[in-house]
């Protein structure tokens, strides 16, 4: 356990953003995403919720998402050589602030409308480590009401420094694990006695805060009167959390550990290749563009984008793995000599047969990768929105096709959607990132947003060493 106290100068805010915290990417969920999602927010103390999820408490409530908080303790200990009061009197005291604090996490805070639904557990200060299954039992109260397919908790940091937070993150992280569910985990004191040369923060997420939600942020960490400001000027009754230390929740963001869902399919398991043909057949029987790949703005502005970072102009020979109903397909086609587009969805390959009808350099074939793939070579491969669709096992079959498949000096292009994908045990971000472990290839190109990361990985030529030059990133 780290050794600090309250009264610790600390790591500045300041110093935190010249570490490079103003740079983590943002939090991969949308607005969509998190109004069909139950959330279940845990607080140790009275202004965890607060200082760690005000923005994200306030968003949520303005979505009409479900929302349970579970207040675990009523943070009687936080002075405990107060000559002016008892631990049960400042109890009282801070479950009346910690419920005038919800009432101001509302997008338009309202004294006589309805806070968010929260949960006293009534455990002791300072020993929820004692009450593990308590708070687990909790949790699957809170879950068994829920009233969506999708649950994301929100915990204290399980690396935070204080045993109650701790024991909140780890509880909450073995009950996601179960369960399947995503998790987000906000660090409180983490900010006082870490430092950015701590690498653990570099893999979190920020969540842009709006004006409005900055507001109602700040205003009910104000309603925290009792850790704010001294309950009297005599010793034993100072300020808990100071200016100094609350600089560090006045940021324009908030900022989360982000466990990703896992996901399961119908089966009970996530789903894995050998599912592909079944799920994505029924799919496209619904509709000839089920994603809206023709008339989709977005479709049409990544589209585009995969075009343009492509770094030759043609190639003698390309192959797209999941080439769906092959709007991509065809523009790839008109850059090369040979084209050949693979999906293992018959139903979504009719489609792009009867749309790569006119180019004669382009083929198509039912494949499910990567048990199958094709007798050839290649300088140009594609794999767009299919990555997350693999176990992690077959994902690394796959990248050592590739590997086999592509010619020295030849393009990789990636592409992938950033957000959870129900059923399937990855997402775009772990997509890219085990390429990068199991290739080793130089990047040609990155572009990075909330919504997808697109980028080109060069095979090593067979001339040179591999990786020589990396491409800037352009990440936004």
């Amino acid at each position: 356990m780290v050794k600090f106290t309250h009264q610790d100068a600390g790591t500045s805010a300041d110093h935190w953003a010249a570490g490079g915290l103003t740079a983590l990417p943002e939090l991969p969920l949308d607005a969509a995403e998190l109004a069909r999602t139950t959330f279940i927010v845990l607080a140790a103390h009275p202004d965890d919720e607060s200082l760690g999820a005000g923005g994200l408490l306030t968003r949520l409530q303005g979505l009409g998402a479900g929302i349970t908080v579970l207040l675990c303790t009523a943070g009687e200990a936080s002075h405990p050589g107060s000559p002016t009061t008892t631990p049960d009197r400042l109890a009282a005291v801070r479950l009346a602030e910690f419920a005038a604090a919800l009432a101001q996490l509302q997008p338009a805070p309202d004294p006589a409308g309805p806070a968010a639904d929260w949960r006293y557990l009534g455990l002791r200060d300072g020993n929820l480590a004692g009450h593990r299954e308590q708070i687990s039992r909790a949790l699957a109260d809170a879950d068994a009401s829920r009233n969506t397919d999708r649950t994301i908790v929100v915990a204290p940091y399980r690396h935070d420094g204080h045993t109650d937070h701790e024991t909140l993150g780890s509880v909450a992280a073995e009950f996601c694990a179960a369960r399947g569910y995503g998790l987000l985990e906000y660090p409180i004191w983490y900010w006082l006695w870490a430092d950015p040369d701590d690498e653990a923060w570099r893999a979190w997420r920020r969540l842009p805060l709006s004006p409005a939600e900055q507001q109602a942020k700040t205003a009910a960490m104000a309603s925290h009167g009792s850790q704010i400001r001294a309950l009297s000027p005599l010793p034993g009754d100072e300020v808990l959390l100071p200016p100094a230390f609350l600089e560090h929740f006045e940021r324009s963001w908030e900022t989360y550990a982000w466990q990703r869902p896992g996901h399961a399919g119908a089966s009970g398991r996530a789903y894995a290749a050998a599912d592909a043909e079944t799920v994505f057949d029924a799919v496209h029987r619904r509709g000839d563009d089920p994603w809206d790949y023709t008339g989709s703005r977005y479709e049409q502005r990544k589209r585009a984008l995969t075009l343009a970072v492509l770094p030759e102009h043609s190639y003698a020979s390309g192959l797209e793995i999941g080439c769906s109903i092959g709007t991509l397909s065809a523009d790839l086609a008109q850059r090369c000599d040979s084209f050949l587009a693979v999906d293992a969805s018959s139903a979504a390959l009719g489609h792009a047969t009867a749309r790569l009808a006119h180019l004669p350099s382009a083929r198509t074939r039912q494949l499910t990768v990567p048990q199958d793939w094709p007798d050839e070579t290649f300088d140009l491969i594609v794999v767009s929105e299919v990555g997350y669709y693999l176990a992690p096992d077959e994902l690394a079959s796959l990248f050592s096709r590739v590997e086999g498949t592509l010619r020295p000096g030849g393009t990789l292009l990636l592409c992938h959607w950033r957000h959870p994908i129900d059923g399937w045990e990855l997402d775009g971000d772990a997509v890219h990132a085990a390429a990068h472990r199991q290739l080793g290839w130089a990047d040609a190109g990155l572009y990075r947003e909330r919504d997808f990361v697109l980028e080109v990985l060069r095979a090593p030529d067979a001339g040179l060493a591999a990786g020589l030059a990396v491409a800037p990133e352009l990440d936004r």
